[in-house]
């Protein structure tokens, strides 16, 4: 078994997935974690030097500590992210810290800040490199549905837009250029891919994305809130496993020296693992008695190796060293083994007893094959669960509209080929049912040789479905199972629509030059519609989506296609599935869009108006502050002239300062809280405004939309909005 090459102890609790490691002086690796009160502290066992002694520094030494080797940053407020990194020239790292509201770059070793910005959006995570077309490491910070890349100075070299709160992110040379792209995790089920500001790839799962990491080459590992751990590459899932507990860190390590990195997890249960980065096996488990706050790698020994370090919440840190290749087989320990021999035991009693069931049924086969049944004779065919050998499953899918019990879906409908009947059906699919999967048993006495599930799609995504059927006799005892695989289509729950459904006001017109016939495979594969469209010089197409009820009318003629709808998120799903399925690399458009127009229009009022409340309320605390350092001195001064009524009165009055304070505090944070709504729901706009176009014009209309925003130019906004550009 691997062993702790070191343990400490640091009396400190440690938020999780705050923990971080720099070489802050250039040459020894320190430790820092965000702990509560709005703290930082840094561990640092290498040098004698106090870190703290700087007139105005941040950074202060806590005598009373037991722990000699902790500094502390006072950061006022609550740290909601940490990252280390180098920035400028040299070897010296900084510290990055994160907050509701701020970002601070510190320069540990100097006792200054190397920049500190405001952060509207909320820092949620923060990641440190090089990404494409820079030539300067930029340190990132991943907020409220935006992304923001700093360079040493501040300057703010790198800006886009999520569909929702960025919760990780992660540096990896994803398609293999020789560039990093930037690999993001938000909390609406979506990995996404950029290459510079340009969404390359996009991938769903089934829950928000807590954690990245890189791992070699373009493979990249990921966290669920779910307590799913799994590895990519590219678009490719190598494995994934689930747990009933939380995957609070992952990290990418080579533990057994074989020369490829596992993926390290630790878990809210306090368990650490090392998974293969191939198969996801477990070569390496180690427990400590709190939950996992975080791993990070560094040379904490100065031995020259890099250590792999674990750090729990209540500040507990373990140090491991990658073990030869030679004696890989030790990271295991016995249980482990005992373990593993336990769960081949019982997979090898259930082939046994499967053999013993196919002996069974291939003995009551021959008895009833060759008429050996007789009046005394337990032995039935049915009941062992023989069928007919031209027994086939055959399935559909239909679109179901909504009814006074039932919203609209889609019918999976299952049925066998004679009259043997379906017992029960086990559906697997990501995304769809709670826990994946979903069981329909029918009562015993109702069984017959159709079933009838309906499923229920979030999202306009297609979803594989593996479907496990039991089929046998109404008698039988044992089943067959038969394992079949269908997938939705990215679009089903959509109809036609009425010959009287109006055409909607709101639309978007875009150069498409491809033949139409090959935009009406398009649709027939993607939509699943109850007849296949046909369509030889016009395209003229008019569906209903159930979701919202929203219609969309699809015209297109040679060269140019137009969409009517109201709903601007659905158009961009549509145009962003269709240039990827025809490979346009590039689509500009024309939105007309009043209505969003509109709402935008009063989200922005909003974010002005919370934006002055939120700078009256801070003059408003400054001024306050100041009073409340007055009656302080007026109170002791009338203390030490044994003046009691002036100090009962000075402190009565602050008593009423300190009630005003506190009420506006609540409404600071309630200010606070509508802002980054606001602010949401404009970033959440400009993204809307990107997927109506592909490529280029896309990532121009992203950066055109900010600039114009940061201009506080509104109507220039809502010009690069309808068209494009301004």
């Amino acid at each position: 078994m691997l062993a702790p090459l070191f343990t400490l102890k640091l009396k400190q609790k440690i938020l999780p997935r705050r923990v971080t490691i720099g070489k802050f002086d250039g040459v020894h690796p320190n430790l820092a974690c965000a702990t509560s009160a709005g703290k930082v502290f840094v561990h640092n066992p290498f040098t004698g030097s106090q870190m703290g002694s700087g007139p105005g520094s941040r950074l202060i030494t806590d005598n009373t500590n037991t722990i000699p080797d902790l500094y502390y940053l006072n950061i006022g407020q609550q740290v909601s992210a940490m990252g280390a990194g180098c920035l400028g020239a040299g070897d010296m790292d900084t510290l990055f810290v994160g907050s509701q509201t701020h970002f601070l770059a510190y320069d540990v070793h100097n006792n200054s800040d190397l920049f500190y910005r405001d952060c509207p959006d909320g820092v949620n995570t923060i990641a440190h490199g090089y990404i494409a077309d820079c030539d300067v490491p930029l340190v990132f910070a991943g907020g409220n549905c935006s992304i923001s890349g700093f360079s040493e100075t501040g300057e703010d070299k790198f800006w886009t837009v999520t569909g929702d709160n960025v919760c990780s992110l992660a540096l990896l040379d994803y398609n293999q250029d020789n560039s990093n792209e930037l690999v993001v995790g938000s909390e609406d089920y979506e990995i996404r891919v950029f290459h510079n500001d340009e969404m390359i790839a996009e991938i769903t799962e089934t829950e928000s994305v807590m954690c990245l990491t890189a791992m070699s080459g373009s493979k990249f590992g990921y966290a669920l809130a779910n307590g799913t751990v799994g590895v990519y590459d590219r678009n490719n899932r190598y494995w994934r496993i689930k747990s009933k507990n939380q995957a609070v860190s992952i990290f990418s390590y080579d533990l057994n020296g074989d020369g490829v990195a596992e993926l390290i997890t630790g878990w809210s249960s306090g368990k650490l693992d090392a998974r293969s980065g191939h198969n996801g096996e477990v070569v390496f488990k180690d427990n400590f008695s709190t939950a996992i706050a975080g791993i990070v790698e560094g040379d904490y020994r100065r031995d020259g190796t890099n250590q792999l370090i674990t750090c729990s919440v209540d500040g507990e840190v373990r140090g491991y060293s990658p073990v030869n290749k030679d004696s890989s087989h030790n990271l295991m320990d016995n249980n482990a083994e005992q373990d593993l021999v336990r769960e081949l035991s019982q997979r090898k009693n259930n082939l046994l007893l499967e053999l013993k069931n196919y002996s069974e049924n291939t003995k009551a086969g021959k008895e009833v094959g060759g008429l050996k049944l007789s009046a005394t004779t337990d032995v039935d065919g049915q009941q062992m669960g023989i069928i007919p050998a031209n027994t086939q499953l055959q399935t559909s899918l239909q679109v179901t509209t909504e009814t006074a019990t039932m919203p609209s879906h889609v019918q999976l409908l299952i049925n066998t080929t004679n009259n043997t009947v379906i017992k029960s059906v086990m559906i697997f699919a990501e995304g769809i049912f709670n826990g994946e999967s979903h069981v329909v048993h029918p009562p015993a006495g109702s069984v017959t040789s159709s079933l009838s599930v309906p499923i229920f799609p979030p999202k306009d995504v297609p979803i594989d479905l593996h479907v496990k059927t039991f089929v046998g006799h109404k008698s039988s005892q044992q089943y067959h199972v038969f394992e079949l695989s269908r997938q939705l289509p990215r679009f089903t729950l959509y109809i036609h629509a009425p010959s009287s459904t109006p055409q909607p006001q709101s639309m978007v017109t875009f150069p498409l030059n491809e033949r139409i016939n090959r935009v009406v495979m398009w649709i027939n594969q993607n939509f699943l519609l109850d007849e296949e469209i046909s369509a030889d010089t016009e395209l003229d197409i008019r569906l209903m989506a159930l979701r919202t009820g929203t219609p969309i009318f699809i015209h297109m003629i040679p060269g140019t296609m137009t969409i009517h709808c109201e709903d601007i998120d659905l158009v961009g799903g549509i145009i962003q599935a269709l240039a990827g399925s025809l490979n346009i690399e590039n689509l500009s458009s024309t939105a007309v869009y009043p209505a969003f127009i509109e709402d935008l229009k009063e989200v922005l009022v909003k974010v002005d108006e919370y934006h002055n409340v939120r700078q009256k309320l801070t003059a408003e605390m400054a001024d306050h502050s100041n009073l409340i350092r007055s009656l302080v001195v007026r109170a002791e001064d009338a203390r030490l002239m044994n003046d009691m009524n002036s100090m009962k009165q000075s402190y009565l009055k602050l008593y009423d300062l300190n009630r005003d304070l506190i009420n506006g505090y609540n409404i600071r944070c309630n200010n606070h809280t509508e802002l980054l709504s606001c602010l949401k729901v404009v970033n959440q706009a400009i993204q809307k405004a990107g997927k109506l176009r592909v490529g280029r014009p896309k990532t121009s209309v992203v950066t055109a939309c900010r600039n114009a925003i940061m201009q506080n130019d509104v109507d220039k906004l809502f010009k690069i909005i309808e068209c494009g550009s301004v």
